[in-house]
């Protein structure tokens, strides 16, 4: 669903016509189906395979590449792997501007001016963040087909600013995986669905689904996602990444389509370290639209590379949060090397380092979730271009009422419905709620187990081998790690610990407030020592 609503000609009618006859056929067979088909992936040139930005760089400073070279590299194994081939449709929308972007970066750099470790490298941005350019920024609903930013969210601005080229926006569980409990991750009904490259007939979790799949499969260097509650780092797990949820207020919100003001932020998704570091320092910064970000002025850093050391957890004390092992004996036996190994470079394992609050704030976690949302997007809809008749989150219902074919063929929209029951954000039900989310997750839980413990950071599964897609059931997560980081704000990275049936698995760095500087000093020492990331096969399905 690249380009065609971007055309003039193609009217709102005409372009729901056409999403819809592509959801329908891209859908209609069963899943088995499709992999078989997609098992052989089309012929690509594999230059661009787990390349890194360093990488990059070097190339256009020697000249065996230029920006427009390498963005077309990625164009083209875009359309060899992610339509065609195995056609994992990780991409909703190619950006028509990008090879123009990456010739003026190409330009700069002959006059001798290079903006920084970004300047010419291809990224891909979830579908949810706003840019001022002929994309159209929706949610992967067809509700915002024709949402057209008028102003770029602050993320895709700091993007262009360090001369990164925006290939393109990727596919998402619609609405960020928040309209239905019954959903599959990485279906919306704008982009049908995303295939796991690792195996094809597997989930690529979500919500970030598309910029997971499309940097495991080498679509871009490195892509950003966005997470209310694990959506960062559970596709990055599930596509072999590095994934960073920071903290709250690092990162600026504006421009974004939010959940939950008190729980959104975006961040980088990457296949190294290194990269995802890069990345982070390149986001971070304060923004008047987002006045929480004042905090990142001190608290911040714009380059997060300094903190890399392989020799990071020499000394360390590493808490090991075991409530969150036991749903797969294959995941523990990863985890249990992972530990094996972190112990080897050096640091004290702490074990158990359980979170004792943890499980007491699921219900409340979800009221707050729903009150936020509701205001969240009715303010956003309210600024929405004209083109956008939605205006409310009561319009969105309606308009996915009128149009249940294309936008609920397999699930429904209970989530919407409960949030739009709820009140303002005075009421003190959400007040009351946020507070116990707080207290739960920061003082009773992640800094009570920090504290007790003396540690610099806990550890656990990000999560298990990704489930099999179904449509028909919707997701059946088995288990990891996510949730009191995320209600906690506080900062939290995955790093690819191995496979289990050639599927990856993620082992999580997490801590307090700011602590990202230790987080990617671990999670690097880890990364290099454990060298687990592996290329994916596109395989039709495991064994």
């Amino acid at each position: 669903m690249a380009n065609e609503n971007d055309a003039g000609g193609v009217n709102r009618r005409h372009f729901l016509e056409l999403a819809a006859l592509g959801s329908a056929v891209a859908l209609a067979k069963p899943l088995s189906a499709v992999a078989q088909a997609a098992s052989a992936p089309v012929s690509v040139k594999p230059e661009l395979e787990e390349v890194t930005i360093s990488e990059l760089q070097d190339g256009m400073k020697s000249g065996r590449w230029t920006a427009r070279s390498i963005a077309e590299g990625y164009l083209s194994r875009i359309d060899a792997l992610d339509k065609r081939g195995p056609a994992i449709n990780a991409i909703i929308e190619i950006n028509p501007d990008a090879l123009a972007i990456a010739e003026a970066m190409d330009n700069e750099r002959k006059a001798g001016h290079v903006r920084g470790p970004l300047h010419g490298i291809p990224v891909v941005i979830k579908d949810n963040i706003d840019t001022a350019d002929k994309m159209k920024t929706s949610a992967g609903s067809l509700a915002l087909a024709e949402n057209a930013a008028a102003r770029d969210a602050f993320v895709a601005s700091r993007l262009r600013e360090a001369g990164a080229v925006i290939l393109g926006k990727t596919n998402l569980s619609e609405w960020a995986n928040f309209r239905s409990t019954h959903s599959t991750s990485g279906w919306s009904g704008r982009g049908g669905l995303t295939l796991n490259p690792y195996v094809l007939n597997r989930n690529a979790c979500g919500s970030s689904s598309g910029t997971g799949s499309a940097i495991a499969a080498n679509l871009a260097a490195i892509g950003v996602g966005t997470e209310t509650d694990g959506s960062v780092v559970c596709p990055s797990s599930a596509s072999g990444l590095v994934g960073i949820k920071p903290t709250l207020g690092l990162i600026s919100r504006a421009g974004i389509i939010p959940i939950a003001h008190s729980q959104d932020t975006s961040g980088p998704m990457a296949r190294t370290v290194r990269d995802a570091a890069i990345l982070l320092g390149i986001l971070t910064g304060a923004d008047e639209r987002d006045p929480i970000t004042v905090s990142s002025r001190t608290k911040g850093h714009s380059d997060y590379t300094r903190f890399l050391d392989a020799e990071g957890l020499k000394g360390a004390r590493i808490g090991v949060a075991r409530q969150y092992f036991g749903f797969n004996d294959a995941t523990d036996k990863l985890m249990k090397d992972a530990i094996a190994l972190i112990k080897t470079l050096g640091a004290t394992i702490v074990d158990p380092a359980n979170i004792a609050t943890n499980g007491k704030f699921d219900a409340t976690e979800n009221d707050v979730l729903q009150f936020e949302f509701k205001a969240g997007i009715n303010k956003y809809l309210a600024n929405a271009p004209a083109a956008v008749k939605s205006r409310t989150l009561a319009d969105l219902i309606k308009f996915n009422e009128e149009h249940r074919a294309e936008e609920m063929p397999y699930f429904g929209q209970e989530i919407f419905e409960q949030s739009e029951k709820r009140g303002p954000l005075t009421e003190k039900k959400y007040l009351d709620a946020l507070a116990k989310n707080h207290r739960m997750s920061r003082t009773e839980g992640i800094d009570a187990t920090m504290t007790k413990h003396k540690l610099d950071a806990i550890i656990a599964p990000t999560g298990g081998p990704v489930w099999t897609t179904d449509l028909v059931n919707g997701d059946h997560f088995t288990g990891g790690y996510s949730t009191a980081s995320a209600v906690a704000g506080y900062p939290h990275i995955t790093v690819p610990a191995g496979l289990a049936f050639g599927l990856p698995v993620g082992l999580s760095f997490f801590g307090g407030a700011w602590s990202e500087p230790s987080l990617i000093k671990f999670a690097y020492a880890f990364e290099q020592a454990a060298k687990a990331r592996q290329r994916p096969k596109f395989l039709a399905t495991t064994g």
